[in-house]
């Protein structure tokens, strides 16, 4: 990435050490490199578990790996040697942030917890996400998305008549990983007011425990409970993509003047009055004698069809939209959603940007991912402690050849 890129980027001149692996630390760290961070990818001899999901051409660059990566610089460091220890700590005291998700039996034995690490570099900012908090019965716990879907309340709030079901995406990773980075940014600001370091920590489990009762406490907000758990619209069997007669579509009809104009449009303007629907109140109760009413409404005309009326009347409505389908829409090819990249092993490939514009800011300009350990020179160089590390050392790969273009 130039400098002329990144010079008015939130986050230039950010130096985050990155120890985190597969999903949710690695998002977490992306979306910092998206801001001008410069993230360092500290791996283990072998390298990030999710270097191997897919990898088809067995460059330890599988797709996950390098959507989650783009934008860090990777070096490898056998932690369990001291003198690789030490070139961690060195890495951390020439920079802002560290983040890992070490479990806490590991970060003792490695002498890298939060006392460790600060007391060696006051000003760092040190996270560490992780499965449960550390202040309970589970804090040695493994887990990984799936355990905290089920954990959290969520699978079962996601599931129906066959029982509990996962989200089809790994959403307590990229949930916590997106409020991780709301801490750093936080200890951030208040380091430039104080001067002072911080700790922080960001349990999955108590941050999707949040994240579900937001809207599924329902009755158990007050104490004791008024009513059941749940948010009746949400736990409609009726909600879902809506088939026309030709394809799916997404609508949701929600304020009065949105139902009226509904049922106008479905020649059923005297419902607007009827006692269950008049409210917004009552019509959670019988969300679902509404929901069932739109379903059978929908499959009776074609998605063109349905898209222009309720555009024409304000609800809010879009086709449903297939993964491959994202990279032809025409709103995101208008908005430059996605970008066409050359990585020097893997060839061409395309990414979606980061969403976020900052006015009067350029966007940051991205390195591909890495390949295993290919910066651990340059960072060396960096830290001036060049050929510390031989790369002809178990678990420390010399530079891979790059791919003819």
């Amino acid at each position: 990435m130039s400098p002329e890129d990144t010079e008015q980027a939130p986050l230039a001149g950010v130096r985050v050490v990155d120890l985190t692996t597969t999903f949710m630390g690695p998002y977490c760290t992306l979306l910092l490199a998206q801001m001008g961070a410069d993230v360092i990818k500290v791996e283990a001899p072998g390298g990030d578990v999710v270097r191997y999901v897919g990898d088809e051409n067995g460059t330890g660059l599988g797709p996950v790996f390098l959507n989650a990566n783009r934008g860090k610089r990777s070096i490898v460091l056998d932690l369990k040697r001291p003198a690789e220890r030490d070139v961690l700590l060195s890495l951390v005291r020439t920079g802002d942030v560290f983040v890992h998700n070490m479990r806490p039996d590991a970060v003792t034995r490695l002498g890298l917890g939060a006392g460790d690490v600060l007391a060696a570099s006051p000003r760092t900012v040190y996270c560490v996400v992780r499965g449960f908090s550390s202040a309970g019965p589970y804090r040695d716990k493994a887990a990984y998305d799936d355990v905290i879907q089920a954990s959290s309340g969520l699978a079962a709030v996601q599931g129906g008549p066959d029982g509990p079901a996962y989200v089809r995406t790994p959403v307590a990773d990229k949930a916590t990983g997106l409020l991780a980075v709301g801490a750093i940014a936080a200890a951030l600001y208040r380091r430039e007011r104080t001067g002072r370091g911080a700790a922080i920590e960001v349990p999955m489990m108590e941050t999707m425990v949040a994240f579900t009762l937001l809207d599924q406490q329902g009755g158990y907000v007050f104490d004791p409970p008024r009513g059941p758990a749940g948010y009746a619209r949400t736990d409609s069997p009726y909600r879902r993509p809506y088939r026309t007669a030709d394809g799916h579509i997404g609508v949701m009809v929600y304020t009065d003047a949105q139902w009226r104009a509904f049922f106008e449009l479905v020649g059923r303007p005297e419902l607007a009055a009827d006692p269950r629907f008049r409210t917004i109140t009552l019509r959670t109760v019988h969300i679902d004698e509404l929901y069932r009413l739109l379903e059978e409404e929908v499959r009776t005309r074609p998605t063109a069809e349905w898209l222009a009326a309720f555009d024409e009347r304000g609800i809010p409505a879009m086709p449903v939209l297939t993964v491959p389908q994202l990279f032809h829409d025409e709103h995101l090819r208008a908005t430059g959603t996605f970008e066409d990249v050359l990585h020097p092993v893997e060839g061409p490939l395309r990414y979606a940007r980061f969403p976020v514009d900052f006015a009067g800011t350029a966007r940051v300009d991205l390195r591909p991912a890495p390949r295993l350990g290919e910066h651990g020179p340059e960072i060396l160089a960096e830290l001036g402690l060049p050929g510390v590390i031989p790369t002809d050392l178990p678990g420390h790969p010399a530079p891979a050849p790059a791919r003819d273009a």
